[in-house]
């Protein structure tokens, strides 16, 4: 502590909080706590200082220690508010931006004592350091543009193409692997997302974290950015920096559980605040973690003002909620006996439905150009449906059962895939009951699951081959798209987020040329209406053959909702090239191949149709047109209808 400095006794006459305030906040509807809990630097009768207020029902008492006053438990007793909203407060003068703090909490309960770090901070030191920071959130933004027109980027008929990013392990110094700071790391990342055509990117959760090797998902600092890679302002700055180059950034946000930790929520004033008390609703088997109580209306609002304080306070363009399933049933990961039904005898937690449903509404109310996107796993129904037709509420919803049959099919040894034909099929059956997002996450990559090449079956090269494919008949299907980084060139270890990826890998021709087949089709879909258009809409879908999966191949249309032309899309899942080989199509014109998988410049085999071919009026399969085709081995064909033949050499 700076020693010229006075600090002068706490006041508790006058506060943030306001009467409606705290009714909003019992009600749980309030959406902006961040503006009245936690520490803001204010100037109260004349002096410097900061106001702090923390929810604490059950405290005896509650101080304030900080390096300010030497960390003295004493020092700096806040007041109790005296409207039973158990909110303590108070304005401390002499304290300044960067002093830190905690909370000593003695509860009434058995006298409990711990000290805690502000739930509503902005900005924390480093893990394993535990105080919180007294900062403030100004910044001068400089991303009017983005803004004003992201309504349009983020709307369900545009192009949604995800790099989903760690971005710890995205890429690091060469001395020392130590991190890049978001300011450091802004320019290259925004470029390389550029380059390869990505319209945004999503972080893993960059909430403040005490265990880096959560990767995020055990969150303490709900309002606060990992402070391992710099200040609040420099993850903005970051942010700014993407919007300027045209990316968006979803940021990936936890709602569903909290680590133990002694000095973040569990406990927090002696008792089960956060949490539900009884093990079998409140702690979670698997990550050893706490499960939010969502029938507390306090804590509904605290969950809600974290989720649109990083959409206000930070311009992020959209949330994906991770763990949806694990809020929505009662008896997820548990065995009989292990868990409380509901008031009806069921599985569903109804509380935690209400707080979805009422936290996508506040989203979508104060910003209808954001997404909100949950990774829900079951059949729970209408998720991304609103909440007026009786859905969860939810913008978009990843698809996770199509990438479970996807990947358990290219698995498959090419001579046995006949057999397994339908797990290509089948989410054709239900890919429009939802807004369906095709993701292959870095959940695919870890635990021993290896790395997407090394999925793959066959040699180096039909590994390749197969990827290439594998990445084609994911733009092609129906639905947003998201990609872990590293996958776009081929990473042939398991993801190590205590390391870099593996970049010397772009020094080879295969892995340079499986990157380049990952930028166009990123730019195919972005640029051909027919491709995203119609993304969640079935009028944007035709089946030319399903059937034939002797012979693996597999033939659609993807069409845009207006007079665009429409895409041919044709997969060969097979490693045996096919000539001659009949498709009816509904329309008739010179058909171009704007993209072959197997081309040479993406590593493949040169195989292909001359750059196009004409339809001919002969029927096929119930069509009235026909086109005879090259259907290269292991690879994707996109064909554009185009009304006249292109004159001269191709």
């Amino acid at each position: 502590m700076n020693e010229s400095r006075v600090i002068g006794p706490i006041r508790c006459d006058q506060a943030l909080v306001t009467e409606q305030d705290v009714y909003l906040f019992r009600e749980g509807t309030h959406v902006r706590l961040y503006e009245k809990l936690g520490s803001h630097l204010r100037v109260h009768n004349g002096d410097e200082g900061a106001s702090f207020g923390v929810w604490a029902p059950n405290a005896k008492s509650v101080n304030v220690i900080g390096d300010f006053n030497r960390w003295n438990d004493q020092a700096h007793k806040l007041a109790p508010r005296q409207d039973g909203s158990g909110i303590w407060e108070g304005f401390i003068p002499g304290v300044r931006k960067g002093d830190l703090y905690k909370y000593v909490i003695i509860s009434n309960f058995k006298n409990y004592r711990s000290e805690k770090r502000d739930p509503f901070a902005f900005y924390a030191e480093i893990p394993s350091q535990t105080a919180s920071i007294i900062w403030d959130l100004d910044f001068s933004w400089q991303d009017e543009d983005w803004m004003q027109n992201r309504k349009i980027k983020n709307s369900l008929q545009a192009p949604f193409s995800v790099y989903e990013v760690h971005l710890g392990s995205w890429k690091r110094k060469e001395e020392g692997h130590a991190f890049y700071s978001y300011r450091e790391i802004a320019k290259e990342l925004a470029q390389y997302l550029r380059d390869m055509n990505f319209t945004h990117v999503e972080f893993l959760p960059l909430t403040e974290h005490p265990f880096y090797g959560s990767w995020g998902y055990q969150t303490l600092g709900y309002f606060a950015p990992t402070s391992r890679y710099g200040l609040p302002q420099d993850f903005m700055y970051l942010v700014e920096y993407l919007h300027q180059n045209g990316i968006g950034v979803i940021l990936d946000w936890v709602p569903s559980h909290f680590p133990s930790d002694a000095n973040g929520l569990a406990f927090f004033d002696g008792t089960s605040l956060f949490e539900h008390a009884d093990p079998r609703k409140g702690f979670h088997p698997d990550w050893k973690t706490f499960i939010f109580n969502y029938g507390r209306n306090e804590v509904c609002s605290f969950l809600t003002s974290s989720a649109l304080f990083w959409l206000d306070k930070y311009h992020i363009d959209g949330l994906r909620i991770d763990a949806v399933a694990s809020m929505l049933y009662l008896d997820y990961s548990r065995k009989p006996g292990e868990w409380i039904p509901n008031q009806f005898g069921g599985r569903e937690n109804i509380e935690a439905v209400n707080f979805i449903k009422r936290l996508n509404l506040q989203v979508y109310q104060n910003y209808p150009d954001t997404q909100m996107i949950a990774e829900e796993s079951t059949a729970w129904p209408m998720v991304s449906r609103p909440t007026f037709m009786g859905g969860l509420g939810f913008g978009m919803k990843w698809n996770m059962g199509w990438m479970h049959d996807t990947l358990d099919y290219f698995s498959k040894d090419p001579l046995y895939r006949k057999f397994y034909h339908n797990q290509l099929t089948f989410s054709l059956l239900y890919a429009f009951t939802e807004n369906f997002l095709l993701s292959l996450s870095h959940d695919e990559v870890v635990h021993g699951k290896g790395s997407l090449i090394n999925k793959m079956p066959g040699d180096d090269w039909q590994k390749f081959a197969n990827l290439r494919l594998l990445y084609g008949y994911m733009y092609g299907h129906p639905g947003k798209k998201l990609l872990f980084m590293g996958q776009e060139f081929g990473q042939r270890s398991e993801w190590d987020h205590d390391r870099s990826l593996d970049w010397y890998l772009l020094e080879h021709p295969k892995h340079q040329q499986l990157q380049r087949w990952l930028k166009e089709l990123n730019y195919m879909y972005k640029t051909e209406l027919a491709m995203h258009e119609n993304d969640f809409d079935g009028q944007g879908f035709e089946w030319m053959d399903c059937q034939d999966w002797e012979r693996g191949i597999l033939s659609f249309m993807r069409r845009a909702k207006s007079s665009a032309s429409p895409i041919l899309v044709v997969c060969n899942f097979t490693p045996v090239p096919r000539t001659n080989y009949k498709i009816g199509i509904p329309l008739g014109g010179y058909w171009k191949e704007v993209l072959n998988s197997d081309a040479k410049e993406y590593g493949g085999s040169g195989y292909g149709n001359m750059g196009g071919t004409e339809a001919a009026p002969l029927p096929s399969q119930g069509k009235f047109y026909s086109l005879s085709l090259v259907i290269p081995p292991l690879a994707i064909l996109f064909f554009k209808q185009q009304k006249f033949q292109p004159e001269g050499p191709f």
